[in-house]
């Protein structure tokens, strides 16, 4: 039987692309974070993209701010923020520097380090389904806060990295518009692994071609 080949770290050279590109590659890469020597890790099944100065739905779209500077590069890195006073959300910085381009992390499937997840959730987790599905209860269970913001993904400083261990993504993701924009919500940029329970609750958005 032939050994299944070591997870590994993607390289910048992914990341330093389109975010239109990226986020699709990113279903099926797994998000790993260790706390206090235990690992946490979840396949990650849904995600959005968003395109800097140029879309109204990102954060970066009014320029470089004191809470958006990680967004600005290099690829390759984590951006963490705050939604609503409450929620801890990641996003991966990708596109060539100074761009902006960031891949929102929306949901993860559980595959390792469940009891922490369980624990970081507290009461409001009903099953390992629930752990990751939606972008705050992600950040809660893998322990992401904005400490983390502009951790090195590459090199997995902080104990924060996303490595490839060998699950392709799916050839035919669902896609539809964003979640939960203002401005911006009607570009098909949100894209998820059909079928995947861990998908947040807003998989049931109506999917484009």
């Amino acid at each position: 039987m032939t050994p299944e080949p070591p997870a590994r770290r993607l390289p910048r050279a992914f990341y330093e692309r389109d975010a239109l590109i990226v986020a699709p590659e990113l279903l099926g890469k797994v998000l790993v974070r260790t706390v206090d020597g235990v690992r946490r890790a979840g396949r990650i099944v849904e995600v959005e993209a968003y395109r800097g100065v140029d879309d109204p739905g990102s954060h970066a779209y009014r320029g470089m701010t004191p809470r958006t500077v990680t967004m600005f590069g290099p690829g390759g890195r984590l951006y963490v923020y705050l939604s609503y006073g409450m929620h801890h959300c990641a996003n991966v910085v990708c596109g060539p520097e100074g761009e902006a381009m960031a891949v929102l992390v929306r949901a993860l499937e559980p595959i390792d380090g469940l009891a922490a997840m369980a624990a970081a959730r507290g009461p409001a987790a009903r099953s390992p389904g629930d752990y990751c599905s939606g972008p705050g209860k992600l950040g809660q269970a893998m322990a992401l806060d904005r400490a983390l913001d502009g951790a090195d993904l590459v090199t997995g400083d902080r104990d924060v990295t996303v490595v490839d261990d060998g699950v392709a993504p799916p050839p035919a993701p669902a896609r539809s518009g964003r979640i939960g924009l203002s401005t911006g919500a009607e570009m098909p940029w949100r894209w998820w692994v059909p079928g995947e329970p861990s998908v947040s609750a807003h998989r049931r958005a109506v999917a484009v071609p």
